[in-house]
């Protein structure tokens, strides 16, 4: 299920957010068409380095546990209003991508 075009159409996706913004797995899921939340999280581990993967964050809020909590200071250092729990405030950052 994780094909190549599936890959690029997440990788598409994550590479629209807008700096100061963030879009959940699940948004992406959606938006994409197909597979869910972990299967977009799978692309993201396997094939996200080359896009600004710490713009997406998981449905709480949580950014990304991974690359030495490197994800929470580049966030901040874009704006990204955070809660004093180091989420963020989703109403507010979150970002919707166009469907199909």
């Amino acid at each position: 299920m994780l094909d190549e075009a599936y890959v690029e159409a997440v990788l598409a996706l994550v590479e629209r957010v807008p700096p100061g913004r963030v879009v959940t797995y699940g948004l992406l899921a959606d938006a994409v068409g197909r597979g869910g939340p972990r299967l977009v999280g799978r692309v993201m581990a396997l094939h996200g380095g080359g896009v600004p993967w710490w713009r997406v964050v998981r449905a709480d809020g949580r950014p990304a546990d991974c690359h030495e909590g490197t994800a929470g200071r580049l966030l901040a250092a874009e704006g990204v209003p955070l809660r004093g729990s180091g989420r963020v405030d989703l109403p507010v950052a979150v970002w919707h991508p166009d469907a199909r």
